[in-house]
């Protein structure tokens, strides 16, 4: 992966993000590019009568803030050892990555969790991003200061069709784990897959694996993955995104839906 992109926003997870960001693009010696979004559609008000309008003042007050920030951060990057540019956007923070997204390999966010509204608090794109960016989505929980590429990777593995998509991006990266498990959940309901396709896939590109068929017990699907992260010491986890449609989940519940708001690890995911 040598085209990393990072969302830069004054909220509460940009320092681990761009963190994050950096320990990747030095681990695969790539390209960091920085887009930071002015999100001018968050200003805007709408009145009783249909209308909308935004506040000039709070607009001129965001933009001061982002070139304070641009300037702190671009202080910090000159003393990074990594090749960066800097680039701006405004608008639908999820579209203006969309947009950018075009030639990246992975771009980099954070999973929103608790309440959006208030300062600083993490937009939720991770859904729309994952949805329709043909890039891999790194998406770290807001607990989590970085990403250990070299720890131990888990990929949840279903033999669907975007888990495939998944570990094919994925490869770059996990050649430089230190250990390799590729989990299959045990469905009682679902035709298995052999959980070896993945595995052989994988020894082509000179990684070992090791195989878990991860008994389900009276777990869900989505619990029994947390519990395979606990039990492995995952550091990382490679998943496929919304083998379901996102109306379906969002209704009815879902393994992406359940992770992206409760996994302890960063989730590297395509769909």
């Amino acid at each position: 992966m040598k085209s990393i992109l990072v969302h830069i926003h004054d909220d509460s997870g940009q320092k681990a993000r761009l963190q994050a960001a950096l320990d990747l693009t030095r681990a695969s010696g790539g390209h960091l590019t920085c887009l930071q979004i002015t999100p001018y559609n968050e200003m805007v008000t709408l009145d009783p009568l249909g209308g909308a309008y935004a506040l000039a003042v709070d607009m001129a007050q965001m933009r001061e803030a982002e070139v304070a920030s641009q300037q702190t951060l671009e202080a910090q990057l000159h003393h990074e050892d990594v090749n960066w540019d800097w680039q701006h956007g405004e608008g639908d923070a999820a579209t203006c990555l969309l947009r950018a997204s075009r030639l990246a390999d992975v771009v980099v966010v954070t999973l929103p969790r608790g309440d959006r509204y208030y300062p600083g608090a993490l937009l939720p794109i991770v859904g729309d991003l994952v949805t329709h960016c043909r890039s891999s989505v790194l998406a770290l929980p807001p607990a989590v200061g970085t990403i250990d590429i070299a720890g131990r990777a888990l990929v949840a593995w279903d033999g669907s069709h975007e888990a495939a998509v998944a570990l094919l991006r994925a490869t770059p990266l996990l050649k430089r784990a230190s250990e390799v498990h590729v989990v299959m959940i045990e469905e009682r309901d679902k035709p298995v897959f052999p959980p070896t396709d993945a595995s052989i896939y994988l020894s082509r590109h000179g990684i070992y694996s090791e195989l878990h068929e991860w008994p389900r017990k009276d777990r869900t699907v989505e619990e029994a993955l947390i519990h395979a992260i606990g039990e492995l010491k995952a550091d990382w986890m490679v998943m496929g995104a919304f083998g379901h449609s996102r109306l379906r989940e969002t209704i009815f519940g879902g393994v992406t839906r359940y992770l992206l708001a409760e996994s302890p690890v960063p989730l590297l995911l395509a769909h």
